[in-house]
């Protein structure tokens, strides 16, 4: 791991000589990020889909490279506003005319960022956007299981950007160990829950502040005022999209008892005129790895063998057992596999409910989910369900959406992550907000009578400021 801290100790030693960047620096840097991008996007996009196996270039681009250029071109045009030290209002407990406070932002120093396989580049070149505003430098280390995309990354990264400013660092399991145990400024890590769990342990060793985007099992709540037709339209792609391998896939659906037949039936058709001719479809994309495609079959098994109905909309291929059409399952319950893990594959588990308080009290019963659907039009009914829950986020009448807006914070809550990000919420993230108090020239400690001895001028404020 010889490179790894040498690395770091090159970032360290020029966050120590150059101070915080100003916003010229600032911008270039936040421009070669976003050239890289735009020239490479084709290379970028042909090493994800070998790296699935069969990925669209179309889901590359649009969720994988779009995301993280509106980001990275956000902060660049709002990069002045957010830096400006921000005037305070002071309400001090004393009497201190002349006396002004603001906030300035300063980089934190170096930034760790353990990035996923599901979406390399969106979570990986996302976050710069607020890392390099901030000022910051940053070690990134992509995923092991998307190995053609990270090494394309690494030499991108390293034709755009001085070692000082960025890295890239590859390898597996045991690199990314020794990379949470550096004593980084901050470090951001998105993945499962499990992992979540190591990286903040090791990460606690030097007292490093840490952002954690995990996941969970995100609920689609469908109200009785809800078009039917919509539902399926935008649930199933999401489920279709990156074959669901999304942090914010629909994990399950809360519906009303009496809509299952229908839902079903529409979900057949849906899946048959949008993705005809499945599994050959190369509009799908390939779960990961043939062992991600294990665990589907194996979740299936054990829903079946519980008693759930397996309803698979469209054709299952009997060669490349990677490609998977929407799968439903109705009739499930709590002792399943499908029930209790995250699903990150088409499965789609159907539980119903009668009341719209029983809905409420399922997704209570269970760890926050990094994201919450509504969908219907009724707004009473809308405000029950958003003030009787709790998640990282919530799009009403879509999946997913709050994710590309990013004036809004990204993150979880509880078991589905600490920390938000996104917009000039993630340059405060990867800032250290510096409250500064300019002082008057006048003697205010001698009119208060603070000096010893004490006497009757202080005790007289006193009495004035302590009181009901």
């Amino acid at each position: 791991m010889d490179v790894l801290d040498t690395l770091f100790q090159l970032q360290r030693a020029a966050v120590r000589t150059d101070g915080a960047p100003g916003a010229d620096v600032r911008r270039d840097r936040l421009t070669r990020a976003i050239n890289l991008l735009v020239s490479s996007q084709r290379a970028l996009c042909d090493a994800l889909s070998a790296d699935f196996g069969q990925r669209p270039a179309e889901i590359s681009r649009f969720l994988d490279i779009l995301p993280a250029m509106h980001a990275l071109k956000l902060a660049r045009r709002r990069l002045h506003r957010w830096m400006r030290p921000r005037r305070v209002a002071l309400g001090l407990p004393l009497p201190v005319p002349g006396a002004l406070g603001r906030i300035e932002y300063q980089p934190l120093g170096v930034v760790g960022v353990i990035s996923p396989w599901n979406f390399p580049l969106t979570l990986s070149f996302g976050p710069l956007a607020g890392i390099l505003a901030a000022g910051n430098r940053c070690l990134l280390k992509p995923s092991e299981i998307t190995p053609a995309t990270s090494e394309l990354m690494k030499e991108l990264v390293a034709r755009q950007f001085d070692p000082s400013e960025i890295s890239v660092i590859t390898g597996g399991p045991e690199v990314a160990e020794a990379f949470s145990r550096l004593p980084f400024d901050h470090l951001l890590f998105t993945g499962s829950e499990a992992v979540g769990r190591k990286v903040a342990r090791a990460a606690a060793e030097h007292l490093v502040p840490v952002t954690l985007e995990l996941g969970g099992k995100c609920p689609v709540v469908v109200g009785r005022s809800a078009v039917l037709s919509q539902v399926i339209d935008r649930v199933l792609l999401a489920k279709m999209a990156n074959s669901a391998q999304i942090c914010l896939a629909p994990d399950y659906v809360l519906l009303p008892q009496e809509w299952v037949e229908d839902f079903m039936r529409a979900a057949h058709a849906w899946a048959a005129q949008v993705y005809p001719g499945l599994p050959a479809n190369r509009d799908c994309t390939s779960m990961v790895s043939a062992s991600h495609a294990r665990r589907v079959a194996e979740l299936i098994a054990d829903a079946r063998s519980k008693g759930a109905q397996v309803m698979p909309a469209g054709q299952q291929s009997e060669s490349d057992e990677r490609v998977l059409p929407p799968i439903l399952l109705a009739k499930v319950s709590q002792d399943m596999r499908v029930m209790r893990e995250e699903l990150f594959s088409p499965l789609l588990p159907i539980q119903t409910y009668e009341r719209i308080e029983d809905a409420i009290s399922y997704i209570n019963d269970h760890p926050s989910p990094l994201a919450l659907y509504y969908f219907g039009n009724d707004r009473a009914e809308q405000r029950k369900v958003l003030a009787g829950t709790r998640s990282g986020g919530v799009t009403v009448n879509d999946v997913g959406m709050h994710f590309f807006a990013e004036e809004l914070p990204f993150g979880g809550v509880g078991a589905s992550g600490w920390g938000a990000y996104h917009g000039e919420h993630g340059f405060r993230r990867f800032s250290h907000a510096r409250p500064v108090l300019q002082m008057p020239r006048w003697d205010f400690a001698g009119l208060l009578g603070l000096r010893p001895p004490y006497g009757r001028r202080l005790q007289r404020w006193l009495d004035l400021l302590i009181r009901r």
